[in-house]
């Protein structure tokens, strides 16, 4: 997305108590809601992507199992 010009609508569920929290914070920044979910996004991505992956751990303990077997 170059430039942040691609704008495309997505349905997302977040559960109440945070989607309130959420909203709290839209409103006293007079932003939508889009807009925190973005910078929540932008501050956290980095730590987001250095979780291993399901299957990087699950898939090793499986063939681990089998190994064992």
């Amino acid at each position: 997305m170059a430039g942040g010009t691609d704008k495309r609508k997505q349905s997302l569920y977040f559960p109440e108590e945070m989607l309130r929290e959420i909203q709290e914070e839209a409103n006293r920044q007079d932003r939508s809601l889009s807009w925190v979910v973005q910078q929540a996004w932008k501050i956290a991505r980095e730590r987001i992507k250095s979780f291993p992956a399901v299957n990087d751990v699950t898939g090793e303990e499986v063939l681990a199992n089998r190994r064992e077997e």
